[in-house]
């Protein structure tokens, strides 16, 4: 979601290093794809809590200087992000997926974690997608272009809030992000990701109920907290709006 919010002066940003879901207890190897509003605030969030962060966009390394001197990530092609990575995020716009490198998971473990950022903007930006015009879920339509498993989540999140809206677990003021996607263990990892960075988290569902949390729905852009969310998440509608569809 590209659209930012007025920023204090000194926005508060946790730095607090917490403990992740990694299988040794470590810090965790992130390959972020894409490096727009999203992805250079995720590179910005996951390095500041300790994260090892290999960043890519389709301009190539080169572009990314600034990005990697602010934050410490690593710049590197989009071919080379999933290598060794525990974690990648996949935050393109729709129209570019196809257009990824085959075997882009290639180098990544066995049960590497896809996070998919991605709204079908039809009209905006991405032109029609069939199958997402007949009712295919978006992040599903994404899951089959890469032949991964995703777990959707950040897609509704404006990218300033992610360095604006970090809290302390318990704040009353923390908000809460909902994801969807059909591998729990891959949930387990994100909602753990989300924590360490200053979030709660709310579960849609499987990857079919990801429509939820798809542009047009209560959800979309909404900051609050975790029981609003859930409200929220259960007022969605299947149904797309003209705005939304080709």
């Amino acid at each position: 979601m590209a659209a930012a919010r007025n920023t204090p002066p000194e926005a508060p940003v946790d730095r607090r290093v917490t403990p992740h879901a990694h299988p040794e207890g470590h810090d965790m190897k992130i390959g972020i794809i894409g490096a727009g509003n999203i992805g250079g605030n995720l590179t910005r969030r996951f390095t500041a809590v300790g994260h090892d962060v290999s960043v890519a966009n389709s301009r190539g390394p080169e572009t990314l200087r600034g990005l990697a001197e602010e934050t410490g990530a690593t710049p590197v092609t989009v071919a080379e992000a999933a290598r060794g990575a525990d974690v990648v995020v996949v935050t393109v716009p729709m129209k570019a997926v196809p257009g990824l490198p085959g075997g882009l998971l290639d180098d990544a473990p066995e049960g590497v974690t896809v996070i998919d950022t991605g709204n079908y903007y039809p009209q905006q930006r991405d032109g029609r997608i069939a199958a997402i015009e007949e009712g295919l879920p978006e992040s599903r339509w994404t899951e089959l272009q890469i032949g991964h498993p995703v777990v959707k989540v950040f897609n509704g999140t404006y990218a300033q809030d992610l360095l604006d809206r970090p809290r302390p677990k318990g704040d009353p003021e923390r908000i809460a992000l909902p994801l969807a996607g059909d591998d729990e263990a891959a949930k387990t990892v994100v909602r753990g990701l989300l924590d360490g960075i200053g979030f709660d988290s709310v579960d849609t569902g499987g990857l079919d109920e990801s429509w939820r949390q798809q542009p047009g729905t209560p959800v979309y852009g909404l900051a609050a907290d975790a029981d609003t969310v859930r409200k929220a998440l259960s007022e969605a509608s299947p149904e797309r709006t003209a705005e939304w569809r080709a």
